[in-house]
């Protein structure tokens, strides 16, 4: 009698593989620790110097404007350091952030070379670093002017929130889109540096937008930084409106910097890491 029973195959279990956004996530903090060794683990101090810089800023424009050019009241208010730290923080994350993206690739060059590390992995992890450790010093220096100078403010929680959100934004797409450029051409790298040079005389860090000659008041409202710094002041400053502040602005202009860089950096990020 022949048996027709059929045979079993054995059933062969395959290893399950987890869902992407977990594995980026693993990725992205592993990214981040490796930055916080190279960046601050190495030099002595460590994060101290992320706090002593603008410090060391901000009593330095405080030092040139009252006793240099002596000038007693600052535009806002009657303390300096107060007034120039709601101009030069939100400035110094946008502009350090934007700085930090732009060079993802080429800090991370041997590590995209990995089939499990994508270039926005790269991307997000400078990115959010360097947000929340400006993010931090900012709470910290702004505790210390108020502690040291026993200033008591009506403070606009929301305007500070937007400001440092846009300014973490604007940074982010501005350094996505120079990611591509500074890849591809080391002209644009040394172009970058001279055109953002006197962008801090021209973001209203040191004077507020309205005392801006009114003919060029127009052409100074383009720069997406005065928008920034408007809403930190509307935040600190009880009395001042900023009218001409439009988060939307900023917006856009963030959002347009990322998507096209993400597009460009998508269709040749392999060429430019392969060069």
């Amino acid at each position: 009698m022949t048996d027709t029973t059929p045979e079993i195959q054995p059933t062969v279990l395959k290893p399950v593989s987890r869902p992407r956004p977990f594995k980026t996530g693993r990725t992205i903090v592993a990214l981040m620790m490796r930055e916080m060794q190279t960046t601050y683990g190495r030099s002595p101090g460590g994060y101290i110097w992320a706090i002593l810089e603008p410090v060391g800023a901000i009593a330095m424009f405080t030092f040139v404007i009252s006793v240099g050019l002596k000038i007693r009241i600052p535009s806002l208010g009657s303390n300096f350091p107060l007034f120039y730290a709601t101009g030069f923080l939100p400035f110094s994350l946008a502009m350090s952030t934007s700085n930090k993206v732009a060079s993802s690739l080429k800090y991370s060059r041997s590590l995209l070379q990995y089939p499990g590390v994508q270039y926005t992995d790269a991307l997000l992890a400078r990115f959010l670093l360097n947000v929340l450790t400006h993010v931090m010093v900012f709470f910290i220096i702004m505790s210390g002017i108020h502690f040291i100078f026993h200033l008591s403010t009506i403070r606009n929680v929301e305007a500070i929130g937007m400001s440092l959100g846009l300014a973490g934004f604007l940074g982010l797409g501005i350094g996505t889109l120079n990611c591509f450029l500074f890849s591809i051409s080391p002209l644009w790298t040394s172009a970058w540096g001279i055109l953002t040079r006197p962008l801090l005389l021209i973001s209203c860090v040191l004077y507020i937008f309205e005392e801006v000659p009114w003919q060029y008041q127009h052409i100074v409202a383009y720069n997406p930084l005065v928008h920034i710094n408007g809403l930190m002041r509307r935040g600190f400053y009880a009395t001042y409106d900023a009218r001409y502040a439009s988060p939307l602005y900023v917006l856009a202009f963030g959002l347009v910097c990322l998507v096209l860089g993400l597009v460009l950096l998508h269709r040749y990020h392999r060429y430019i890491l392969n060069r």
